[in-house]
């Protein structure tokens, strides 16, 4: 009982610890929230808003967890954050899909997009949870090239190719701006994690500039709500406008 005390204590003095808890909140209710506005919604948007709340869901279970992990060893919860991205990052790029798929997107650019994404997180994963004790840094930019290059196609795809070329197409300003709102999430909320895997050991910003990864947790935490639960409400808000 004093462990199970011990886990769920949230010193006042560690923001690390109170955005764990924060987050889990805030993406709880952007999932009760997008599953009770799926009914105010057409029925061609219900499918895009049910991802939204799926997305939330499973980051609000794993920062459940994560939180009391945090609070019990004070240590990075790697493997957790990373099966909430493996899961919730693929189903954000499902959203483009769902977004373009009145404008011609196939399923085959759903699964390349999928495959991108957990490809990108699968060797970001390796490098950062399986770099030699005290830090690789050839074994962290290995695995953090062949992870960029997972990451580069999302983001081409979003911008310039065929996830564009579709919104472009739909003729729904709506959707246009919608998705190049997404895309804009891509470039610049997606940028935390790079940073943050490279302030692991061995990776450049930690050889090159001596920053570590204290923080990153915070930093982590924080972009995650803003890009899973900011995703939803741009789904949301083209799901509510797009009709007008």
């Amino acid at each position: 009982m004093e462990f199970l005390l011990d886990i769920v204590n949230i010193p006042k003095d560690d923001p690390v610890a109170f955005t764990f808890f924060v987050g889990y909140m805030a993406m709880a209710a952007a999932s009760v929230f997008f599953i009770v506005e799926r009914n105010s919604v057409s029925d061609k948007w219900k499918l895009s808003l049910l991802v939204s709340a799926l997305i939330t869901g499973i980051a609000a279970v794993h920062y459940f967890y994560m939180r009391d992990y945090y609070t019990a060893t004070g240590a990075n919860p790697t493997a957790l954050r990373y099966i909430d991205w493996t899961l919730t990052v693929p189903l954000m790029c499902v959203e483009f899909y769902l977004l373009t798929k009145a404008a011609g997107a196939s399923k085959g650019l759903m699964w390349k997009l999928i495959i991108a994404s957990a490809w990108m997180l699968v060797a970001g994963y390796i490098g950062e949870a399986f770099n030699p004790e005290g830090g690789s840094t050839s074994h962290s930019v290995t695995w953090g090239i062949l992870s960029t290059f997972g990451y580069v196609y999302v983001l081409y795809t979003a911008w310039m190719g065929e996830v564009a070329k579709l919104a472009e197409s739909s003729g729904n300003p709506t959707v246009q701006k919608g998705v190049r709102t997404l895309a804009w999430f891509v470039l610049v909320g997606w940028a935390i994690y790079p940073i943050g895997y490279m302030c692991m050991p061995g990776g450049w910003l930690n050889t090159g500039l001596g920053w570590d990864s204290t923080n990153v947790d915070l930093f982590y935490n924080i972009a995650d709500a803003i890009n899973k639960i900011g995703f939803g409400l741009v789904v949301y808000s083209i799901a509510v406008n797009s009709d007008k």
